[in-house]
């Protein structure tokens, strides 16, 4: 077997990129892009910014403090899925074989294709073309393996290229602080700085059982991504267009009470498997079956999100308005269309910290227990068949768990 050879692209401050291209006034000014509300939070910004101490996921109110000169701009989803979708179409017309793992970022595999052209060659040649077909700026990676591949991205930028030979890949990470590795969030770094971790280095020297001790599993995949191991394979891309659910009763109901708390269940959940797929939806579609078995469905188009509360709220109105014959109904369904990728990031355009962090709390506690292990009250009378597969990895359609709390 070939050693693998990945290039991972990250887009430079791409929603800010995206902006400048729109308004060139804006080159070499801090940026920063979210929620413009006192409670909103920041979901981009530029590198001036940064310099001030500005971060993504930071309270809104916090940036205007440290950088109150910069211009502040409500993000635009649409605009931003648009030159996403234009960079996604550059690279899968240049190579075989690439993931799209959010809105910004891409891992390519390129294992065997030194035999033709030189990997490091076509990485940078797709780079420039990026650069000049869509004038946003791109760093990119190149190693054995996804770990080493994203580090080395992240020393490239801004707009830079960065080579780590096999065999170096334990030297290259050694000095560098462990936050550089994927998967090390606050509570990890935290976690590791109270065991006097700060640098690759020293985790690379810790015995391994230590890390399993401390993290479990996760202490294990993060000491081996420390000694520049990742066997992980780049995952084929396939944009998901929908994702959908739909109940049948065994007896029809008119109690429309119970369907509306069926529909915010179906609605909820739906929503976290975009979340956890790494979506966004820009449509939602309601369907009834009548006994007769006459069906109806009504759809409206929203601004791009996966926010539990704007999807179970246009659910519900659209059922109101196509609920209109008052006769027993066999079968309800929900569908959400039109996805990007994205994840929550995007919903930080109107979302405040506080709801933000509601979602993230929610969904470590369904990741850990399973879907349905939290939800919301209107939707716990819900009557369900089953447990719901991931709609995006070609599963059977989604039926909601049946336990309640």
């Amino acid at each position: 077997m070939n050693e693998r050879i990945i290039t991972h692209m990250d887009l430079d401050s791409f929603f800010v990129s995206v902006e400048r291209i729109y308004n060139s006034a804006l080159k070499e000014r801090p940026i920063i892009i979210g929620g413009l509300s006192e409670r909103g939070v920041v979901a981009s910004c530029s590198y001036e910014a940064r310099s001030f101490g500005v971060h993504s996921a930071m309270p809104m109110k916090q940036a205007r403090i440290l950088c109150p000169d910069a211009v502040f701009i409500r993000g635009d989803s649409q605009k931003y899925s648009e030159y996403s979708h234009m960079v996604t179409e550059i690279i899968a017309e240049a190579v075989p074989l690439y993931e799209k793992s959010s809105i910004d970022e891409f891992y390519i595999d390129l294992t065997g294709m030194e035999r033709f052209f030189g990997s490091w060659q076509l990485s940078q040649e797709i780079k420039e073309r990026i650069k000049k077909e869509t004038g946003l700026p791109i760093s990119f990676g190149l190693s054995t393996n996804k770990t080493v591949s994203k580090v080395a991205t992240g020393v490239a930028k801004p707009a830079g290229q960065r080579q780590v030979e096999k065999g170096l890949e334990k030297n290259f990470l050694s000095p560098l602080s462990v936050r550089s590795l994927p998967g090390v969030g606050g509570t990890t770094y935290k976690t590791l700085r109270n065991l006097g971790i700060q640098y690759i280095k020293t985790l690379q020297e810790i015995p391994r059982d230590l890390m399993f001790r401390t993290l479990h599993k996760p202490g294990i995949d993060l000491w081996d991504k420390a000694q520049g191991v990742d066997h992980r394979a780049v995952i084929p891309y396939q944009e998901r267009k929908s994702i959908s659910t739909e109940r049948t009763f065994e007896n029809d109901t008119i109690d429309v009470v119970k369907l509306r708390n069926l529909l915010s269940a179906m609605a909820e959940n739906l929503a976290y498997q975009l979340r956890k797929g790494h979506k966004l939806c820009a449509c939602v579609t309601v369907k009834i079956r009548y006994s007769d078995f006459n069906t109806y469905s009504s759809q409206a188009k929203i601004p791009y999100t996966s926010s539990d509360h704007i999807l179970i709220a246009k659910t519900l109105d659209l059922f109101e308005k196509l609920y209109q014959r008052r006769q027993l109904i066999r079968l309800v369904g929900v569908r959400y269309s039109h996805l990007v990728s994205g994840g929550q990031q995007m919903n930080l355009f109107e979302d405040s910290e506080e709801l933000i962090n509601l979602y993230q709390a929610m969904d470590v506690l369904r990741n850990r227990f399973g879907d349905s292990a939290i939800r919301r009250a209107n939707g716990m009378d819900a009557r369900t068949l089953g447990r719901m597969g991931n709609p995006f990895d070609g599963s059977a359609p989604m039926l909601l768990a049946n336990r309640k709390m």
